[in-house]
């Protein structure tokens, strides 16, 4: 009898620890990145950025800017929607060293369907990884989700996922927006959600 009440307390203890752990994942929300009026990030470059019906636009004739967390990141999971017209040259950058872009320096999930190198076009990590599926995007709203967890890039656009590298250069760092060469993008709903490494997708 009391070996089955311990048994009995046991997995009732089982059950509360677990419930508890999934109301904290739960309470955990995504933060809003590159809100308008926030200064939470920064901009740098040759592009200009600005607010139009709560997209944020950045377009410039040459050159190149950006747009960069001043919160560092590690293992999240970044969605956004983003639209971009023929000309522009595009991506997203994560885990980056230091307040600039680079392929180097950053993980960059490229956005440029156009690209002289289809190797780098769009859903590519450039120069580390080619793009898993081709998918289109210019000139219309598609969606990027884009999962780092420890040494494990993997990204997907409109639910067709693009990337899946292993790398363990970069460990940590800013997340920036990026628009080159010429042309217009839109971002919005730009989204980070952080989690210790293990939690479900």
């Amino acid at each position: 009898m009391r070996f089955q009440l311990c048994i009995a307390l046991l997995i009732g203890f089982t059950a509360f620890y677990s419930c508890t752990q999934s109301t904290k994942k739960s309470e955990v929300k995504p933060e809003t990145l590159f809100a308008q009026d926030a200064d939470d990030w920064i901009t740098g470059g040759d592009a200009d950025w600005k607010f139009v019906d709560g997209e944020l636009i950045g377009s410039l004739d040459s050159g190149s800017g950006f747009v960069m967390t001043k919160k560092s990141y590690k293992n999240f999971e970044l969605t956004l929607e983003f639209n971009p017209d023929s000309t522009v040259n595009s991506g997203v950058y994560l885990r980056c060293k230091n307040v600039e872009i680079s392929a180097t320096d950053c993980y960059e999930i490229n956005i440029w369907d156009l690209h002289p190198n289809q190797d780098n076009r769009t859903g590519a990590v450039v120069t580390r990884a080619t793009p898993l599926n081709k998918v289109e995007t210019l000139n219309k709203w598609n969606t990027y989700k884009i999962r780092c967890e420890d040494r494990r890039i993997q990204a997907w656009i409109d639910n067709v996922q693009t990337a899946d590298l292993q790398d363990s250069q970069l460990s940590e760092g800013y997340i920036a927006l990026q628009a080159a060469v010429g042309g217009e993008i839109r971002f919005r709903n730009v989204q980070v959600q952080p989690f210790q490494p293990g939690e479900s997708k």
